[in-house]
């Protein structure tokens, strides 16, 4: 009887303590809203939206679809053709202009070129994502 009391004890504080942390995880993070992200950092965001389907590693995958990889991406050279890629999308990657802002984009396409054996020290500025994005303000075309 006494065990029973003890186990019984040691799951309610176990899930507790379980609920609490789950609690302070929501209530101190907050990711986006809908369809606009409110992260800013380059890592928080490849780490919520792109690695998804690029994968951690950045590596990409082939299944169900193709995802190509973004390490060692040569065509992540020219740093135009990353902004596009996040504002227009293209093949079965989505467009983000209505996501992300100009700041937003340029933080992943930086992190992205000069991590995961990207070495590609030329970083792209918000203004130059708002010159691709275009006067439209919604896509680069």
């Amino acid at each position: 009887m006494k065990a029973t009391h003890a186990v019984m004890l040691a799951v309610l504080l176990g899930s507790t303590s379980l609920a609490a942390q789950a609690s302070d995880l929501t209530s101190s993070t907050i990711f986006s809203h809908g369809y606009v992200f409110e992260e800013k950092t380059g890592e928080a965001l490849y780490q919520g939206i792109c690695q998804g389907c690029h994968m951690p590693d950045a590596r990409g995958a082939t299944g169900a679809g193709t995802y190509p990889a973004l390490a060692g991406n040569p065509r992540l050279a020219t740093r135009q053709y990353p902004m596009v890629m996040v504002l227009n999308g293209g093949g079965a990657m989505p467009s983000f202009a209505s996501s992300l802002d100009d700041a937003q984009i340029s933080a992943v396409v930086n992190y992205v070129r000069s991590h995961f054996g990207n070495h590609y020290t030329d970083s792209v500025t918000a203004a130059e994502v708002k010159a691709v994005r275009g006067p439209s303000g919604a896509s680069g075309e």
